[in-house]
């Protein structure tokens, strides 16, 4: 997506900040967005690093209401009334840990001592993120994906992702295309 994405929004004639919108809300990272936005143009980066960022930020929110459907769902299937502590348990801590560092980040140190962290935590997000996606990489075999069940997880994933791409670009058009809001002015 993030390669075909330039020619795509060439070849349709998608405006830069639809196709920014579409590029934040599709892609998985925020470097992809940065990256396939600026082959576009510098509003389709910036739309869409708008867009991813809010997703970033939503992710705890996100989280916080599957575990607790997904705990009731699994509480009504086996008559075990969920609790705090079922919760507590399948909610993704890293959530947490994001949610103070931002606090610490935003309200307690002083903003000279912010800026002057900025490059370092970036340089260790950035290998931390390539650690991660790394390790998921050496544990993923296609080959498995492919054949489990018949292949019906690997088509099951193949339809979302494209189901997403097109929904995704049907958001774009109505909330940044001038159709439910005005176009925003992003420069």
């Amino acid at each position: 997506m993030s390669v075909a994405a330039a020619w795509l929004v060439k070849a349709f004639q998608i405006p830069d900040i639809v196709a920014g919108a579409w590029l934040g809300g599709t892609l998985d990272t925020s470097a992809s967005v940065v990256a396939a936005g600026a082959l576009i143009s510098d509003v389709a980066m910036k739309t869409g690093v708008i867009v991813k960022f809010s997703q970033n930020a939503l992710i705890g929110v996100a989280a916080f209401i599957l575990v607790v459907w997904w705990t009731y769902k699994g509480g009504a299937a086996t008559g075990q009334k969920p609790d705090a502590g079922i919760i507590w348990e399948r909610f993704p801590k890293f959530v947490l840990g994001f949610i103070v560092a931002s606090a610490v980040f935003s309200f307690f140190l002083p903003q000279p001592m912010v800026e002057g962290t900025r490059a370092a935590l970036g340089e260790f997000r950035t290998w931390w993120f390539a650690l991660a996606f790394v390790c998921i990489g050496l544990e993923t075999k296609f080959v498995d994906l492919a054949t489990m069940e018949g292949g019906r997880p690997a088509l099951a994933f193949i339809a979302a992702q494209a189901i997403n791409v097109v929904w995704t670009l049907l958001l774009a058009y109505l909330l940044f295309g001038g159709v439910l809001f005005a176009v925003p002015d992003i420069k």
